[in-house]
């Protein structure tokens, strides 16, 4: 897929320097979100006339869906994608639950989606031809955090090395929060800044991100 098929602007806001993204069909003009973390008057001077046909949810954390009733307020016609396990959290009435290794379409874009738990149980990333959008699953230099509810560190190893390091290299990633040095990042490149990622095994990890942690005052 050439670079002119799409284009994604990011917006940064929210509650900690959460991130949503706005991703058009240049050759339909459709549009849709990764995440609903920032206003609607951030959105709306880059909404096509087409207006926006989708919402696709990383996980259902609040700061990542706090705006998403002004978002369906104004385009009655979005279907909000989430984890086909939390279609009752949101209050949507057009919602697709989608599930590990689905194929969704907007426009002539198609995005498949990965289960990702471990930081969030409905946790999942959406790979869009070399973009994976991360959520909190993986930032720019480290992983999601697992301390929360519902968090479990031995998924999140899994979510993230049999999953998104086993797609190729050059895969940028386009993560829920702005944490890192830079905004985005490929996977090999984050490789090699992040100790996290380079865990020789499960319990590896897992000590990994315990002294990790050890470190952390914020942030998801």
């Amino acid at each position: 897929m050439a670079e002119t098929d799409f284009s994604i602007r990011s917006f940064k806001g929210g509650y900690d320097d959460n991130l949503t993204y706005l991703v058009t069909c240049m050759r339909t003009g459709n549009q849709f979100l990764v995440d609903a973390a920032v206003p609607l008057k951030q959105i709306n001077p880059f909404v096509s006339k087409k207006g926006l046909i989708a919402l696709f949810i990383t996980h259902t954390h609040g700061d990542h869906t706090a705006y998403l009733d002004e978002y369906v307020d104004a385009f009655p016609n979005l279907v909000t994608m989430i984890y086909r396990k939390s279609e009752d959290k949101v209050k949507s009435t057009l919602k697709r639950p989608v599930k590990h290794r689905d194929i969704v379409t907007v426009g002539q874009l198609s995005l498949e989606v990965f289960h990702t738990p471990g930081h969030y149980p409905d946790s999942v990333c959406y790979l869009l031809d070399d973009i994976l959008f991360t959520g909190d699953t993986l930032f720019v230099g480290r992983t999601g955090r697992t301390i929360s509810q519902g968090s479990d560190t031995c998924q999140l190893y899994h979510s993230v090395y049999d999953t998104i390091l086993d797609l190729p290299k050059h895969t940028i990633i386009y993560p829920g929060h702005d944490y890192g040095p830079k905004m985005t990042i490929s996977i090999d490149e984050n490789i090699s800044i992040s100790p996290l990622l380079q865990a020789d095994d499960e319990d590896d990890f897992v000590q990994r991100m315990a002294d990790y942690e050890a470190t952390r005052t914020f942030g998801s």
